[in-house]
């Protein structure tokens, strides 16, 4: 299998934002190790090319995410510095192909955590603090019909990431028990609890450490691990105003560009 042509058929995509059929059906037998070394080639291109990694994602935490792929594991993609937006600048909305946001728990470390046997006491002992996040995911694969491979060797269906402003030490938090409610253009519309990531978050990221540690790759400090949605993933477009509400954590908002903006 040409795992490197296959990478440059997704980076294409991206660029031209014209998406491709999936892989799981033009690369006949392709597995999740070929998947994560297609993901892989893409992120050492875009470094050489000059980005930095700022975080990294967890994907499918929940059950009814991995039912709907038929697996029975998370996966993960990278986040880039060009990934990484901020809350007081509406994004443009055009830069996107099929995009949707999901709302998470961000994890930002003051330790290294490299697997394998990383345990949740690793974790809390390495994390600085949390914040309330968005990540924008979106397909290079036509129309999300993805299975696991797909949205592996896709980095993950990622596309970029959101921070908000208020940081909480884990030890003044049952991050287990955190719920929070989803507004777009002011009006409810989900509602979640953090023990829909894995029954804890903390439970993705101690997956997180050990999976990467896998390829060699360790979570650094100052990195951030966006640990899973809680909800499901909304779609948007120009225009679109989220917030989510994460009680105790506090809020964060993102906001897209009206369409007459991006013209």
């Amino acid at each position: 299998m040409e795992l490197q042509k296959i990478a440059q058929q997704l980076r294409d995509a991206e660029n031209t934002k014209q998406p491709i059929a999936p892989l799981t059906e033009t690369a006949a037998g392709i597995t999740p190790d070929d998947a994560y070394r297609i993901q892989l080639l893409q992120i050492e291109q875009k470094l050489r090319e000059g980005a930095k990694v700022e975080g990294l994602k967890i994907g499918l935490t929940s059950k009814a995410m991995q039912d709907m792929l038929n697996v029975h594991t998370p996966d993960y993609g990278f986040v880039l510095d060009s990934m990484v937006y901020k809350e007081a600048r509406a994004i443009d909305a055009e830069r996107f192909i099929q995009p949707k946001v999901e709302f998470e728990i961000a994890f930002v470390f003051k330790e290294a955590l490299k697997g394998p046997d990383v345990t949740i006491e690793d974790v809390v002992r390495a994390t600085d603090y949390v914040v309330p996040s968005v990540e924008i995911i979106d397909s290079r694969i036509a129309d999300w019909r993805i299975k696991f491979e797909d949205t592996v060797a896709d980095n993950g269906s990622s596309a970029g990431a959101l921070l908000g402003s208020k940081k909480t030490k884990l030890a003044d938090v049952d991050i287990a028990a955190i719920e929070m409610t989803v507004y777009k253009n002011d009006e409810a519309v989900d509602a979640a609890s953090s023990s829909a990531v894995l029954g804890n978050p903390l439970n993705a990221v101690v997956w997180l450490a050990n999976e990467v540690g896998r390829y060699d790759i360790q979570i650094e400090p100052g990195m951030f691990v966006l640990s899973g949605a809680l909800s499901k993933a909304l779609p948007f477009a120009a225009g679109d105003r989220f917030k989510a509400d994460f009680g105790v954590l506090g809020e964060v908002s993102i906001s897209f560009q009206p369409a007459e903006v991006t013209k």
